[in-house]
């Protein structure tokens, strides 16, 4: 970990990082995991998980940055063949939506 490094990171699982996604895993298994104390980021870099953030905005590192774009239309593209395969437990809105929301946050890595 450097501690003379001023950026901040991206956690490189940037779809299961988060406060959001802690949420989710506690409304459905009743118990909240711990946040990590440091984590890898999307560099490459070993930091402290305070300084990462899920906000595009907040992002200073640049490699973090278009990682976490990159990871985001991945996402998107996963939802949309999924929501495609019969059975699905999604309905066509809801695909849609997912992506959309990917894409856009997506685009707010990248601007």
């Amino acid at each position: 970990m450097s501690e003379a490094d001023p950026h901040i990171h991206v956690d490189r699982k940037v779809m299961g990082a988060g406060a959001d996604y802690r949420n989710v895993i506690a409304s459905t298994l009743g118990a909240v995991p711990d946040a990590p104390t440091s984590v890898t980021t999307g560099c490459g870099l070993q930091v402290a998980y305070a300084m990462t953030s899920s906000r595009p905005e907040s992002v200073t590192c640049l490699p973090c940055r278009e990682h976490a774009r990159q990871e985001h239309l991945r996402f998107a593209e996963q939802v949309e063949r999924l929501g495609r395969m019969p059975g699905a437990p999604v309905t066509g809105d809801e695909v849609a939506k997912a992506a959309r929301w990917a894409r856009d946050i997506a685009g707010r890595f990248a601007g």
